[in-house]
């Protein structure tokens, strides 16, 4: 009974080992999440692609997945299908993706013109990358606390820390979820 025991713990511990490598050597392949603004140039429902031209001018094919996220202005979009019927070429977008060799994965792409996501002005006043909030104080003097989507704090550079300190001008784009202000992309002005 007790080598039976042994057995069962050696083969438990075996396969988790095993799930450990395969998931970590994964992992290691995706570099971290980045975020790119631009204009949808291309939208191909067949492939499951988009391309965005970033302001910079350069090109970009992200692919779309069941887990890719489109957030809009009155509805949010799950899945490569779903996602590619919500695009629009023309459309202003962040897309925050992954990148696996030369492959663009999309994640999540926010909306961000007219017909996208809300937007506000204003000054850094609190930042907790901890906490995952930000708060800015608006034009008409009014502060506002978002809450960071998850793409939204991994997005945060060491400058958005810096800016707060320093009372950085922010563009942030947000929608409203169970009462709460979720910024999902913010930028400096």
């Amino acid at each position: 009974m007790l080598q039976m025991t042994a057995t069962r713990y050696y083969f438990v511990a075996c396969l988790a080992l095993g799930f450990l490598f395969a998931v970590g050597s994964r992992l290691e392949a995706i570099g971290p999440f980045s975020a790119t603004e631009g204009t949808v140039e291309k939208v191909d429902r067949a492939a499951k692609t988009v391309v965005v031209k970033a302001a910079d001018g350069t090109e970009h094919t992200f692919h779309l997945v069941d887990r890719t996220v489109v957030h809009g202005a009155q509805a949010t979009h799950r899945g490569a299908d779903a996602s590619a019927r919500d695009l629009r070429e023309g459309s202003e977008v962040v897309v925050h993706s992954t990148k696996s060799g030369t492959e663009e994965t999309a994640e999540e792409i926010d909306h961000v013109g007219a017909d996208g996501l809300r937007k506000a002005d204003g000054t850094v006043t609190h930042f907790d990358r901890a906490g995952k909030t930000m708060t800015i104080k608006t034009a008409d003097g009014t502060e506002q606390t978002f809450h960071l989507s998850e793409h939204a704090a991994q997005d945060a550079g060491r400058d958005t820390d810096d800016a707060a300190k320093k009372s950085g001008r922010v563009t942030v784009y947000y929608s409203e979820q169970a009462g709460h202000k979720v910024a999902h992309f913010f930028k400096s002005l």
